[in-house]
């Protein structure tokens, strides 16, 4: 069955006010495109996909991910990656050690043998004993990315994740994770201000106007 992340009849609200109303079905390796300015709901919904919103919005509607529906599942069970803005590595682990943290438990040297090679793939080889804060903001990146496909996702959120890195940078970085996520087969929405990212993404694009 192929992978798909589903929002039935979605309704956010913020008091009284509804910011938003959605309906809409991802598969995967699609990427749905999530526009709009400051306060129409875009982090909100996010929020509520991985079962983290604020106790002052409230919301109608169900998420359901591969054909099961999960929006009564604790957040650690939804199996929804995110990747933010900023790349959150621990400082006191080294790269491998990221990765592996967020890993499912299994046999040490066959992760680490995974690991090895997603560095590999990513132009990070031979930095898995490295710490992170020693990292260029695009290794960090690098680094998220692969912390968040180890984890075994069945769907991933992007949070705005390339707005803090350079013109190029970005460009590499965002071609580098919508690549994976074509590869991995994994329905995507992305939240994001800048058009290019859009454009980049190649799928559907939903603009909020925020009233």
């Amino acid at each position: 069955m192929q992978s798909s992340l589903q929002i039935k009849n979605l309704q956010l609200f913020r008091q009284d006010q509804r910011l938003l109303r959605l309906n809409e079905q991802v598969n995967g390796g699609e990427i749905l495109t999530i526009m709009g300015p400051s306060g129409s709901g875009k982090s909100s919904l996010l929020n509520w996909l991985t079962g983290t919103l604020s106790s002052s919005f409230k919301a109608e509607g169900e998420v359901w991910l591969d054909g099961q529906n999960i929006d009564q599942l604790p957040t650690h069970l939804r199996h929804i990656g995110v990747l933010y803005q900023d790349a959150l590595l621990f400082s006191h682990l080294s790269v491998a050690g990221n990765i592996a943290f967020a890993m499912p438990k299994g046999n040490k040297k066959q992760r680490l043998e995974k690991i090895e090679q997603a560095l590999e793939q990513v132009g990070l080889k031979g930095l898995g004993s490295r710490h992170s804060d020693t990292l260029s903001g695009g290794q960090q990146a690098r680094v998220a990315l692969l912390r968040l496909l180890l984890s075994e996702p069945k769907a991933i959120l992007l949070d705005e994740p390339f707005s803090k890195l350079d013109t190029q940078l970005r460009a590499d970085i965002r071609q580098l994770v919508f690549e994976q996520v074509r590869n991995h087969q994994l329905p995507t929405i992305m939240v994001t201000h800048d058009h290019s990212d859009a454009e980049a993404a190649n799928g559907k694009v939903i603009n909020l106007d925020g009233r």
